[in-house]
């Protein structure tokens, strides 16, 4: 009997202090402000690769449930070129779910656009494909974006 009461015992203190899972342990720390630097667009339909043109500045800030992305041009004189979305996300290690809840473009809204990602020191890299069927597009994206001190 007490045998079994000691082993009980044992179980619970083992469980009682698991720590996080592995899965928590390699999930990446995406959470700042970070600058776009570069991306490029391959259009599935048609195979074509085309850098991003960096005419406009772009931020994505990240905290712990939520995204959201403030885009501007560099013309002075383009009193439309601003941009900005955002919603929730979900992480798992590198598989980034982003859940676009509010953007400009009504389309575009509800979507769910799954990425991978990637964090060497203060940078991260996203992957992934951009599929709007109301808007003709099914593309895949990368996104490389340095973050802010």
């Amino acid at each position: 009997m007490r045998k079994n009461f000691l082993f009980i015992t044992a179980i619970t203190f083992l469980f009682a202090c698991k720590g996080k899972s592995d899965s928590d342990n390699q999930k990446l720390n995406i959470q700042g402000t970070w600058k776009l630097v570069s991306g490029t667009i391959t259009d599935k339909k048609s195979g074509k690769t085309t850098p991003y043109e960096m005419n406009f500045e772009m931020i994505k800030i990240i905290n712990d449930t939520h995204f959201a992305f403030l885009k501007h041009s560099l013309n002075k004189q383009d009193t439309l070129g601003f941009d900005a979305g955002g919603g929730s996300y979900e992480l798992t290690i590198d598989k980034y779910e982003e859940h676009l809840e509010y953007y400009s473009n009504k389309n575009w809204e509800g979507k769910k656009f799954d990425f991978k990602v990637s964090l060497i020191n203060d940078t991260l890299v996203q992957s992934g494909v951009e599929k709007v069927e109301k808007e003709g597009i099914d593309r895949v994206i990368i996104e490389k974006y340095i973050k802010k001190k």
